[in-house]
């Protein structure tokens, strides 16, 4: 392949793949059983430069690849804001991407579509949360792998023996004792979220190890929790004991010798969170990582009567669909949602202008909304949102939060 014997997009892909073992002093490549890659976010004219140019050698994705969002709404393109020459390059860039032989999934949660990588297996994906995702609830194996790396892996089958990849870089760092935080707010997504959150400040690109939390956890909350800890942190692993694959105790998952941090009050990380300091709120933005079927069915469970303020749900086309078809997504537009696909609204201008004070159930948009699309936060369950959204304002279920 190095030689061109596979073509020059294989050639040239492999290239930074053997420049990355170098740099992570790998010995040998692995095969990777599928891919998923993040590079089809436009974010200017080198991303589509170089998907353009693999197109034009004759690139072709060797395994199973996956898409991340975009930078557009396909399928309600009326949805996003952008201007032209954004919207232009940002179909180029989708395009040339289906064109290399990717899925047009647009999603980041490609575990909830029906290709779920196997335990054990090697992966090559990309986006964070997917990454910690498949890792950690899945237990398949993948590395941090980012733009151009996620494509050149998916082109040449191959990627680096290091990393999250070897047995020994997925043991714990750090472990999070949860047996002090009441059951009751253990039930709720959002917790795990702003869980998570504390996590990745406490683990920063370790792993980290929950124990007290019992076995009865969800994907949704695992979920919740990957995405904030890989976003506060740079977490791509965690273990919960008793949940997790490779967790059956904590001495299956857990180095000598490691810190414990007693967790029984996540208001200080909720807070940090919610930077909106009235009761003020003019939407609600739910789908961080996008939205589940549990979560269509749950939140129509929500709904009763119109919201009073805007409601965004993003999701995938794939989720969206069986929604659809099991009646959750009508009862949510009837009161007034606007369902998302194909992108996220805390990285598109998507939101109406003049919003300024956004609740949501999602430690990851919690997190990066502020700084990527200048408005104030408000961390809640999403039993909390759905009743804000409804009365027009906050509403706090401050029980919920308390022991």
């Amino acid at each position: 392949m190095l030689a061109g014997e596979a073509g020059p997009a294989a050639q040239l892909c492999l290239r930074m793949i053997v420049a990355l073992a170098g740099v992570r002093g790998a010995r040998r490549l692995l095969d990777v059983e599928s891919a998923h890659v993040d590079g089809c976010l436009y974010h200017g004219r080198a991303g589509l430069d170089f998907a353009e140019r693999l197109v034009e050698l004759g690139g072709k994705v060797a395994v199973p690849t996956t898409l991340n969002v975009g930078s557009l709404d396909l399928r309600h393109p009326e949805n996003v804001r952008a201007d032209p020459e954004t919207t232009a390059g940002a179909r180029k860039l989708m395009t040339a991407y289906t064109q290399l032989g990717c899925s047009p999934t647009w999603t980041c949660a490609p575990y909830q579509l029906t290709h779920r990588p196997a335990f054990g297996t090697h992966v090559a994906w990309a986006e964070s949360n997917a990454i910690v995702f498949v890792n950690s609830v899945l237990g398949a194996r993948t590395d941090r792998y980012g733009d151009f790396l996620d494509i050149g892996a998916a082109i040449t089958g191959r990627v680096p023996d290091g990393g999250l990849h070897r047995d020994a870089n997925r043991k714990a760092t750090i472990r999070l004792d949860c047996s002090g935080l009441p059951r009751r707010l253990l039930a709720e997504d959002a917790a795990w979220g702003v869980l998570g959150h504390l996590a990745g400040r406490a683990a920063g690109s370790g792993v980290p190890v929950l124990t007290g939390t019992g076995e009865d956890v969800t994907e949704d909350q695992l979920k919740a929790f990957g995405a904030a800890a890989a976003s506060s942190g740079g977490v791509g692993l965690f273990h919960v004991v008793g949940v997790t694959p490779e967790a059956p105790t904590l001495e299956a998952v857990a180095g000598q010798g490691i810190d414990t941090i007693s967790i029984d009050d996540l208001r200080p990380m909720r807070d940090e969170l919610s930077t909106a300091r009235e009761s003020r709120l003019d939407a609600v933005c739910l789908g961080t990582p996008h939205f589940s079927l549990t979560e269509f069915e749950r939140f129509a469970s929500l709904v009763d009567g119109e919201f009073r303020i805007p409601v965004y749900v993003t999701t995938s086309r794939a989720v969206l669909a069986e929604a659809e078809r099991l009646g959750f997504a009508a009862k949510i537009r009837d009161a007034g949602a606007r369902i998302v696909v194909d992108t996220c609204t805390y990285i598109t201008p998507i939101l109406d202008p003049g919003l300024r004070t956004v609740m949501t159930s999602s430690g990851k948009w919690a997190w990066y909304a502020p700084g990527n699309i200048g408005v104030d936060t408000v961390l809640g369950s999403l039993g909390e949102c759905a009743a804000s959204a409804r009365a027009g304002h906050l509403v706090r279920d401050e029980a919920l939060w308390t022991r």
